[in-house]
């Protein structure tokens, strides 16, 4: 998928927060959009992931020569973010169940191939209320790496995860970003994006 941002800006209240942006996404150029806090990276993902409306500008999507409509984007993007809440009732087999229902996995992958995956598979059958967040962030993670969609995008993906997970999330990405467009928002921990070819800097955009 090839994603194009023209002129784009958002503000709250009367404060830019970022304006004049444009810039193109595409497989061949996994993308890191730093900054600070509060420095609006992601408010820019969620713009890109069609979750939020700019405030000025267009975005535009293609794959291949098919423009995408901004309405059926859900069904192209991944995203995970510490902030995205799971359905804490569901376990954690029920929730890669109920997931597939709306997105294939990468490389047809079953059921009992993203537990063990996951390296959760202990915990298959707990619900996810019950699991701390480091093992919540893995599950969102596992949920939008592995779901076969063009567009894959990540708020700082690691988030809550310890060493021996930080270790697997970079495993994990490195395997699934072939092909697909990757953006990664992170406050410069370079495990988060240390397979990313090109950088976008929020304070350009002030």
């Amino acid at each position: 998928m090839r994603v194009s941002l023209e002129n784009i800006g958002k503000k709250f209240g009367r404060e830019w927060i970022f304006r004049g942006l444009n810039t193109h996404f595409s497989p061949e150029t996994p993308t890191v959009i730093l900054g600070a806090n509060g420095s609006g990276k992601s408010t820019l993902l969620q713009i890109i992931s069609g979750s939020l409306m700019q405030g000025e500008g267009s975005l535009h999507y293609e794959i291949g020569e098919k423009r995408i409509d901004q309405d059926d984007l859900f069904r192209h993007v991944s995203f995970a973010a510490p902030y995205l809440e799971l359905m804490e009732e569901f376990t954690l087999a029920e929730s890669i169940h109920f997931h597939g229902q709306f997105k294939s996995w990468r490389g047809d992958a079953q059921e009992k191939l993203l537990l063990e995956i996951s390296g959760l598979g202990h915990a298959k059958n707990k619900r996810l209320k019950n699991f701390s967040s480091g093992m919540k962030m893995r599950v969102r993670l596992l949920l939008a790496i592995c779901s076969d969609t063009p567009l894959l995008l990540l708020d700082e993906p690691c988030s809550n995860l310890d060493a021996q997970a930080v270790e697997w999330y970079r495993q994990l990405i490195g395997e699934h970003t072939a092909g697909r467009t990757t953006i990664v928002c992170s406050n410069q921990l370079r495990d988060e994006y240390f397979f990313c070819t090109k950088e976008i800097r929020m304070e350009d955009y002030k």
